[in-house]
């Protein structure tokens, strides 16, 4: 649903991940997309440019996930509106907020007792008007099941991805990243963004040389040392230039890129389990099925049969209804 004042950036951002044009590019069928408003008709975006909503508030009755834009001033969101989202909740649809949309869920009454996050600059604000919400000012985006926030801006991208990823699997994201040009998965939190200036970048950068032999060569030993002496740097200062650069530790980096190599590993090829872990880094299956656990919350082998028992597409062909909320 948009209204007069949205946010261009953000509805660019679901538009072009869940209205993808392209889809066969990814070797998947791909989300039902509508946008919609309370009233069908022009409206005006944040820039002054107008667009065409062709649809209203019974389309989000039909959707099984709702993207909730940024919204400035969530108590000029229309009743109607902020009521239509505790049904679409209440029904079991999954709702994605992105920055600042996190305000008009909190205003609708359903980030109660929840931990979510917002843009680091609204943070503050969100927790002083909504003090029964666990605002988390650090991460990039939370997922909550039903309810999904990202941080500010091109964090909206990454929960994007995530989502997809979540309904198609890893390979499928990583493949629309390709296509958009962007990482599939950024580590780190809010924190590098506020705390440090982005760091300027060399012509020649061997640090960026040294994480890409890492992510060529993950099935073998990568080791902190080995990845200052490539980047020309003691490894103190390779460390304090990682965290500076991706917000994480280079162990953490490095579990993450080999994750993401057994995901694809299990979608795409019938190797044994304990030849996916050898492929991907983690030496033998037993350490795989930890790190699986550990961060993904299921096994090896639950993972393929997830992403390869079914054609790559989600079930039932979720509707993704773009909520653009703004004060109008």
């Amino acid at each position: 649903m948009v209204y007069d004042g949205v946010s261009m950036f953000e509805f660019a951002v679901a538009c072009e991940v869940f209205g993808y044009d392209d889809p066969s590019d990814l070797g998947a069928d791909w989300y039902q997309f509508a946008v919609c408003a309370a009233r069908p008709g022009m409206i005006s975006l944040q820039n002054r440019l107008r667009i065409d909503a062709p649809y209203g508030l019974r389309k989000l009755a039909q959707a099984d996930t709702v993207i909730v834009p940024p919204c400035y001033g969530a108590d000029g969101v229309p009743p109607e509106v902020l009521a239509a989202l505790r049904r679409a909740h209440g029904r079991g649809a999954r709702l994605v907020s992105l920055c600042t949309g996190a305000m008009v869920l909190a205003e609708a009454g359903l980030l109660s007792g929840r931990r979510v996050t917002t843009h680091w600059a609204e943070c503050a604000d969100l927790a002083d008007r909504y003090p029964d919400v666990a605002v988390d000012a650090d991460v990039l985006y939370v997922d909550g099941g039903d309810i999904l926030t990202s941080a500010g801006s091109a964090a909206s991208l990454d929960l994007c991805l995530h989502v997809v990823r979540l309904d198609y699997g890893a390979e499928v994201a990583t493949r629309l990243a390709r296509q958009l040009v962007i990482p599939p998965y950024r580590d780190g939190g809010q924190a590098q963004y506020i705390e440090s200036p982005v760091p300027e970048v060399e012509q020649h950068d061997l640090f960026a040389e040294a994480l890409a032999w890492a992510q060529q060569h993950l099935a073998g030993s990568v080791t902190v040392t080995q990845l200052a002496a490539r980047s020309a740097m003691s490894r103190r200062t390779f460390a304090r230039r990682f965290a500076a650069t991706n917000g994480t530790t280079p162990y953490q980096w490095l579990l993450r890129q080999r994750l993401q190599l057994a995901q694809r590993l299990l979608e795409t090829g019938d190797l044994p389990v304990e030849l996916v872990a050898e492929h991907s880094g983690f030496v033998n299956a037993g350490n795989l099925r930890k790190h699986f656990a550990r961060t993904l919350h299921t096994t090896p082998q639950a993972y393929r049969h997830t992403f390869r028992s079914r054609p790559l597409a989600v079930p039932a062909g979720p509707l993704a209804i773009v909520q653009h909320l703004a004060s109008g």
